[in-house]
Order: C-alpha cells, then sequence, then structure tokens
C-alpha cells in the first residue's frame, strides 16, 4: 500500500492543488516523503490528519552502528577474484545489481525488494492510466508469486487465470524468489506479443501454460450505476489511480442525484494502491476526525490518518470483498467494519497489513522498496497475514466462476441486494 504524508486536520481542500505538490512522489502507489524516502504500502497514508516528524533518535543511532565499513572490503575482494579468474564475459553492472538484490532478499521479506533501472520503471508505471501487459495483479500468499486478480476483460482473464493461480514460470524465466516486481517486468512487453505463463492451479496435479498476447491494458477505476429504487452500485477496481477518490466522489454524488439512499459498495479483487486515496474514500461515511488507519514503525512511532468527512456519512451501505481485497481494499473494510458504517459480505480478504517505503537511488540505479512498519484497523487490529473475515460469508461455487459473468448467478452480489434492501 503506498502512503502519503499531510497536516492536521483541516478542510478538504482542492484536490487538483494538492496532487500538484505531490504527484512526483507517487508513482506506483502510494508515495510519501518522510525520513528523506517515500512511503509505499500497496495502499497510502493520508494527505489529511498526520504530521511526520523527524527521524527517531534510535533510527539515527542504528545507523551510527552500522558505520563500520571494512566489512565490506570482502564484497570487492570477490569482486576482484571474479574479474580475474572467471573464464568468461563479466557486465560490472549486472554483479552490482546482483549484490544489491541478495542483500535486500537476505532479510527474508518479499515485500523488501531491490528493483533495478527496468524493475523499477515497470513498477512506476503501475499507477498510470494504462500500460502493455495482461491484465493481472500479482502478489505473494502463501510463500508463492501468485495471481491476486486477472482485471476484468483483459487478456489474462480471457486466457482463463484465475485468482490463486501460482506462476512457476514467464517464458523461460523460472520465478524462484518472491520478487514480484521482476515477475512483473518479464509479463509486461510489447503489444501483441504472446507471454506464456507456467502455473500451478489448485485442484491440479500437473502445472498449466497458458499462452497470452500482451495487449494495452485501460484501469477503470471507479464503475457505478443505480440498481433499483434508491440502491447504487459502486465499484472501486483499483487504488492505484491518483484520481481514484475525485472519481469516486464524483459517482457518489452523481448517483445521490439520482435518489441513492443506499450503496453496495464492491471491492472484489481490488489490489490496493494509494492509501491517500483509499482515506479520502472511506471518510465519506466516518465522521470528521476518526481514525480511519495508523501505523506503526519499529522505533514505536505511530502515524494517524483521520477522517477528513463526507457527505454520506449514516448511509445504509454493504461492502463486497473477497481473498484478491488487499491492502487498501482493507483499510476501507476495516475502517467501515470498526465504525460500523457497512455490513461486509464475501470471503475473508488477502491479508496484507505492512507499510513499505519507496527509495529511487541515484545514479539511475533502480530503487529499494523496504518495509517500514504495520498498520491498523481503528480498533487496533493489524491484519496481516490473516485478512478480515467478512461479518457474512458467502462462497461462489466453482461451476459458478467457470462460467462467464452474470450479476444474477453471483451470490454474494444477491446477498448484498439482499441485506442492503432491509437497511434503513
Amino acid at each position: 500500500m503506498e502512503n502519503f504524508n499531510g497536516e492536521g486536520n483541516k478542510p478538504k481542500k482542492s484536490k487538483k492543488s494538492t496532487k500538484k505538490i505531490f504527484k512526483y512522489l507517487i508513482g506506483a502507489g502510494v508515495l510519501l516523503i518522510t525520513y528523506g524516502g517515500v512511503f509505499y504500502l500497496g495502499n497510502t497514508l493520508a494527505t489529511k490528519g498526520v504530521i511526520m516528524g523527524s527521524v527517531p533518535e534510535k533510527a539515527v543511532s542504528d545507523l551510527e552502528d552500522i558505520q563500520d565499513t571494512e566489512k565490506y572490503s570482502n564484497l570487492f575482494n570477490l569482486r576482484s577474484m571474479l574479474f580475474s579468474m572467471y573464464d568468461g564475459e563479466i557486465d560490472d553492472e549486472v554483479l552490482l545489481e546482483g549484490a544489491m538484490k541478495g542483500m535486500a532478499e537476505s532479510l527474508g521479506d518479499p515485500y523488501t525488494v531491490y528493483m533495478d533501472k527496468n524493475e523499477f520503471t515497470t513498477f512506476m508505471e503501475s499507477s498510470q492510466g494504462s500500460f502493455y501487459g495482461i491484465g493481472a495483479q500479482l502478489g505473494v500468499r502463501d510463500g508463492n508469486v501468485s495471481i491476486i486478480a486477472p482485471v476484468e476483460g483483459s487478456p489474462a482473464e480471457k486466457a482463463g487465470l484465475k485468482a490463486g493461480d501460482i506462476i512457476l514460470k514467464v517464458d523461460d524465466y523460472e520465478v524462484v524468489d518472491l520478487n514480484t516486481e521482476a515477475v512483473v517486468s518479464r509479463v509486461r512487453g510489447e503489444e501483441g506479443v504472446p507471454v506464456t505463463l507456467t502455473i500451478k492451479r489448485e485442484g491440479i496435479d500437473e502445472p498449466l501454460k497458458i499462452e497470452i498476447v500482451r495487449a494495452e491494458i485501460k484501469t477503470e477505476s471507479v464503475k457505478g450505476e443505480i440498481l433499483e429504487d434508491g440502491i447504487g452500485y459502486i465499484q472501486i477496481t483499483t487504488f492505484s489511480d491518483e484520481e481514484v477518490s475525485d472519481k469516486f466522489n464524483e459517482k457518489l454524488n452523481e448517483l445521490k442525484q439520482q435518489g441513492m439512499k443506499k450503496l453496495i459498495l464492491d471491492l472484489r479483487g481490488n489490489p490496493g494502491g494509494y492509501l491517500n486515496e483509499c482515506v479520502e474514500i472511506a471518510s465519506n461515511f466516518i465522521p470528521e476526525g476518526e481514525v480511519v488507519t495508523y501505523t506503526i514503525d519499529k522505533y514505536n512511532k505511530k502515524v494517524i490518518s483521520n477522517s477528513i468527512g463526507g457527505d454520506a456519512i449514516g448511509m445504509p451501505m454493504v461492502v463486497l470483498v473477497d481473498g484478491g481485497s488487499a491492502s487498501a481494499s482493507e483499510v476501507v473494510t476495516g475502517a467501515l467494519r470498526d465504525h460500523e458504517a457497512a455490513t461486509i459480505i464475501g470471503t475473508t480478504t488477502f491479508g496484507k497489513g505492512i507499510v513499505q517505503q519507496l527509495k529511487v537511488l541515484p545514479n539511475d540505479m533502480g530503487g529499494l522498496k523496504v518495509t517500514t512498519s504495520k498498520y491498523y484497523t481503528p480498533n487496533g487490529e493489524n491484519i496481516h497475514g490473516t485478512g478480515i473475515a467478512p461479518e457474512i460469508v458467502v462462497e461462489i461455487p466453482q461451476e459458478i466462476l467457470q462460467k462467464d459473468y452474470d450479476r444474477s448467478i453471483d451470490p454474494q452480489f444477491q446477498k448484498a441486494l439482499e441485506v442492503v434492501r432491509e437497511k434503513n
């Protein structure tokens, strides 16, 4: 989840002026300047309601403790040995990138990753309105790089990729670690050029090979309509659109003008995005000044994101979630649940409750994404590794999943409609 920095509880300002200031921070997720860097959550911190202070004294002390760099002379010794002894060509840039990747990977955290120049460029492109690829959100689940959700109408969905599919190979590249950015950079490519994924699917013994032709992937982050008298439906497909809260507010007001009195909010398959965006969206339903989420780092530094208030507080609402609802989606879901602003229906969410800081490296050497803190729901729950269990569990049978999508046979949607009809 991505994160942003901001000031105390102030009236909501024009997003255009705010984004002009922060746009250069955003990139692929939530980017927040603090400690001289940028925060990436897979969601983001609010632009309102938080103040980032100076670097903790303990952090300064920790940095002072690692000033002894003599031990790293062996790294240069190893480089010299390779250049003098290895019977083959050596690319010094590749050696350097390999050493940097190894340092990050040694932490054993799949979300702490060094990205080389190409991987970093691909990562930053993820926040743009369109790109060339297959249209599938990837993530780490149960120690594997997996499909979180294919984008609706994408080549990935049409080719039959499903949420939960484990990626074993991309063409001839074997996925041997948990660097999702390395996988994404290989899945992306030129329009019209096919890529073959070798996947492992639950219930099938042998790996499957699926060829997918890359195409331009355009992300429509917000969709909505009136379903029936007084009941509206809004789907948010991603929070990685820096205008998603504006688009949501426009759609919310549009449906209210059409007579909407109740709402179904669909976050299924939404893998997250900017934290500031999800906080602003949740604020529509939570009183101003109330906590939406907060983070705590290893120095016990707490950063609170408060609601900036909105015009739909008290509106009867149902939220739909599933295993593809991650990060920023879980911030919204947890906040609405804890403030008793909505009934949660579906299946348990993905379970990503940590924050990463994104650092751009000098000399065009890519970037580092490093886990820096955990985030919590207003009631103090960290959902990392567990997710959020819905109040009403509704599974979608396999035989329905294999059919073309139709709301009339979607048991989760039908349950949401049933529950919201009964709300006052």
